[in-house]
């Protein structure tokens, strides 16, 4: 069997490494994707650094954009040199920082012309993970193809995002604008304020304000109370004790949090710490409903499963309902050196608003 290169994690914190494995044969509905472009997350750190859900060495990744050269036999939507983008990590033989991903065709999307594929990899595992929210956690309708006319029965509450800035946030402010949603509230620092309003925030607070709390509040409560939070941050004192502090005892509020959180962060030579137990977390008023986010899982509904990536994402983006995140290029003379700086840059917070791509083969 051929084989190819994949960046690897061998322990907690320790130096990352390049090793030959094996390169499957698609079957079935499969495709063989050559990996050209992919963005470190936070879930890499975490991996990298805390061993979060990892038996190790494990591949990281779980976003890659590139060019389809190897079907299976049952494969319909796409054909060899079709580029292509799309969330995939069930396995090693869909984790994305290696040169070749063999994955499932509904796992994908194709990439509209007019997007390069640095701008295609910000998207897919934090769109489906607003959208899963959405759909799950808070169980608004979404449907597609979206009718016209649509009013979402939701329409009249407050919802927070708080972190809209990060790329969750971003694609969040957008779907709902798109679904018709009006009450939105996001917290960033005020750089990223005007961008935000421009996808569809209603009112932007600054986090950093030490009086933002209160001013959250106060704003909620003179316009009829919140009802939906997302955490897109996951941080225990930087978003969840603040969030806690914002929500009301017996007002149903349904909260939901992006896993891990945070208790400690990575650093140089330092463990972190992370809490999976949303409610043990903190202390929740009494009737707030708190959840974690588990996008994984979004493969349970059947719907969502078959044409969530291959169809709706590319749309969304085809059409402009949502545009990709800003990017920052990570340069590096191997693969190893800039998944390497990736995780250096997002230890570091060196980026704002913006998602950390590289190329993933050496060879341009």
């Amino acid at each position: 069997m051929s084989t190819h290169p994949a960046v690897v994690t061998v322990g907690p914190g320790l130096p990352l490494e390049v090793h030959q494995i094996p390169t499957p044969t698609p079957t079935a509905n499969q495709i063989r994707v050559r990996c050209e472009w992919t963005a470190s997350t936070p879930l890499d750190l975490h991996q990298a650094d805390g061993g979060l859900l990892v038996t190790h060495p494990q591949i990281l990744g779980d976003g890659i954009a590139g060019t389809v050269v190897e079907i299976g036999p049952d494969v319909s939507k796409y054909k060899v040199g079709d580029k292509v983008f799309g969330f995939t990590w069930r396995g090693a033989a869909e984790k994305a920082h290696q040169e070749y991903v063999v994955a499932p065709e509904f796992l994908f999307g194709r990439i509209p012309h007019n997007v390069t594929m640095q701008q295609a990899v910000t998207v897919p595992n934090n769109f489906v993970t607003a959208w899963h929210t959405f759909t799950k956690d808070f169980a608004f309708e979404l449907p597609w193809p979206k009718p016209e006319g649509y009013i979402p029965q939701e329409r009249g509450g407050w919802i927070l995002i708080w972190g809209g800035s990060s790329s969750v946030g971003q694609y969040a402010l957008q779907i709902l604008k798109w679904y018709g949603y009006t009450n939105i509230i996001a917290t960033a620092s005020k750089t990223h304020h005007k961008k935000l309003y421009g996808y569809g925030a209603t009112k932007c607070f600054d986090y950093r304000d030490p009086g933002v709390e209160k001013e959250i509040v106060a704003f909620t409560d003179s316009n009829g109370g919140l009802h939906f939070i997302l955490d897109c941050i996951g941080s225990l004192n930087g978003s969840v004790v603040p969030i806690s502090r914002i929500v009301k005892s017996k007002s149903s509020t349904k909260v939901a949090i992006l896993l891990p959180i945070i208790v400690k962060d990575a650093a140089e030579g330092v463990q972190p710490i992370y809490e999976m137990d949303v409610e043990k977390a903190t202390q929740w008023p009494e009737g707030v409903h708190v959840v974690g986010v588990r996008t994984h899982f979004y493969l349970d509904n059947k719907f969502l499963a078959e044409h969530l990536q291959s169809e709706i994402m590319p749309e969304c983006l085809a059409q402009g309902i949502i545009e990709p995140n800003e990017q920052v290029i990570v340069e590096g003379k191997t693969m190893l050196q800039r998944a390497e700086k990736a995780l250096k840059m997002l230890r570091e917070k060196k980026v704002s608003g913006a998602r950390l791509v590289w190329r993933i083969s050496d060879e341009v």
